[in-house]
């Protein structure tokens, strides 16, 4: 499975055998936790991109003729889009199949789990790609914020927690009862905020909002 990876997107090509859709799944986990999505956008996202792929591995086309996959997210907007592209022709369509049918049921799950989904024509070669965006509101950008480790947070900065900025009022560090050092900060509002001391956190310096 050939990748390519950046900061906001994954690209790889699987062949057309059974082990691709488990390790479409594999890759889809590796770049949401990178990027530090929750376990419900990890879930949604992985049953889309499962069902795009077995639907791409079904298309009729020649056994050499491989899968593409595009994972990418759009912090300024907070969506996630997953594309899968292939050699076949025509366009794939939402069915609604009987009681007693096993299968046909893709694309339903498709359009219930995306914001919006869709096909278009392959930019270059031949075939097609069909592509599903999912909200992602916790990989919106953060204007103006960085991240720090907990342990240098300072009293009058703002930590964005809860989707939320807030104003640090105090720091004060304490130790774990099974060993390490945890970062507790008192906020403007709601309770305090306890973290371990390498803890990520989104900053920005005082002023206005």
């Amino acid at each position: 499975m050939a990748e390519s990876l950046s900061s906001d997107e994954v690209t790889f090509r699987l062949s057309r055998s059974p082990q691709s859709v488990p390790r479409s799944r594999a890759a889809l986990h590796a770049a949401l936790g990178g990027w530090h999505a929750d376990q419900d956008l990890l879930e949604a996202a992985e049953l889309v991109l499962s069902e795009l792929v077995t639907n791409a591995l079904r298309v009729p086309v020649p056994r050499d003729r491989q899968v593409g996959v595009r994972i990418a997210r759009s912090p300024s907007e907070g969506l996630l889009r997953l594309e899968v592209s292939d050699a076949g022709s025509g366009t794939p369509e939402v069915r609604a199949p009987g009681d007693e049918e096993t299968g046909g049921r893709g694309l339903l799950l498709v359009e219930a789990m995306a914001h919006r989904w869709g096909v278009e024509e392959r930019a270059e070669g031949i075939g097609k790609t069909v592509w599903a965006e999912l909200k992602a509101p916790d990989m919106v950008a953060v204007p103006g914020g960085r991240e720090v480790a907990a342990a240098v947070v300072r009293p009058g900065q703002h930590v964005r927690v809860w989707g939320e900025w807030h104003v640090v009022l105090t720091v004060r560090t304490e130790p774990y009862a099974a060993g390490g050092l945890a970062v507790v900060l008192g906020l403007d509002e709601g309770p305090a905020l306890r973290v371990p001391a390498a803890e990520p956190l989104a900053v920005r310096d005082g002023g206005p909002l």
